[in-house]
């Protein structure tokens, strides 16, 4: 559907060695570019004596989405987009993957650092699982008081959500739905009024 999406259910870390080297992955929810910048400097300040801090993120949904990956200091291409890769394959967003290592005095080389990027990102995006989440829009419905409780069946059809509620002659109510479903709760809920209901679309 256009309306799915998907982030991860859980922060997660993992951690393997490599010929010395630690590489230890961090998978954490993020909602904007300014936040995965802000977890990523926390980490650099708590992992200060590490060697590089590699990272992926990607932000957003639909046509809206910013992404950003980073080799810092790493063989161009080794890192960074090996994490972002990860990232996109699974199809996340509205995720930051910072994988921190610890240099252990033996040398990888391109091919052995892309692995042990990769392995450590997979390892750290297994733990954090992926979760299902929906673009939604807002909808205010004016109804007649006495309409109330067959609305609210037609509202739970839809699997839409009452955000707020004021009752007075008519009730008017703020619901929350998934994109996909509006149109049909929408029609649903002028033929359940017989044209008397007022519907609008908020977001």
């Amino acid at each position: 559907m256009d309306d799915v999406y998907y982030t991860i259910e859980r922060a997660a870390q993992a951690e393997i060695k490599r010929k010395g080297s630690r590489f230890i992955a961090e998978a954490m929810v993020t909602s904007s570019v300014d936040k995965a910048m802000t977890q990523l400097e926390a980490i650099r300040k708590r992992e200060h004596a590490a060697t590089h801090h590699c990272y992926a993120y990607r932000v957003g949904t639909e046509h809206e989405v910013t992404f950003k990956y980073s080799d810092d200091g790493e063989p161009n291409g080794s890192a960074g987009r090996p994490i972002f890769d990860i990232v996109c394959g699974r199809e996340l967003t509205n995720v930051l993957v910072v994988v921190t290592r610890y240099y252990g005095g033996t040398k990888l080389g391109t091919g052995g650092l892309v692995r042990a990027y990769g392995d450590v990102a997979t390892a750290a995006l297994d733990s954090a699982g992926r979760k299902q989440n929906f673009i939604t829009v807002r909808l205010r419905i004016v109804i007649p008081f006495a309409m109330y409780d067959p609305l609210m069946k037609v509202v739970s059809r839809h699997q839409a959500h009452q955000r707020q509620a004021d009752f007075a002659d008519r009730v008017t109510l703020e619901l929350e739905v998934r994109r996909s479903l509006a149109q049909a709760l929408t029609n649903d809920i002028v033929q359940l009024s017989s044209g008397k209901a007022i519907v609008e679309t908020l977001t």
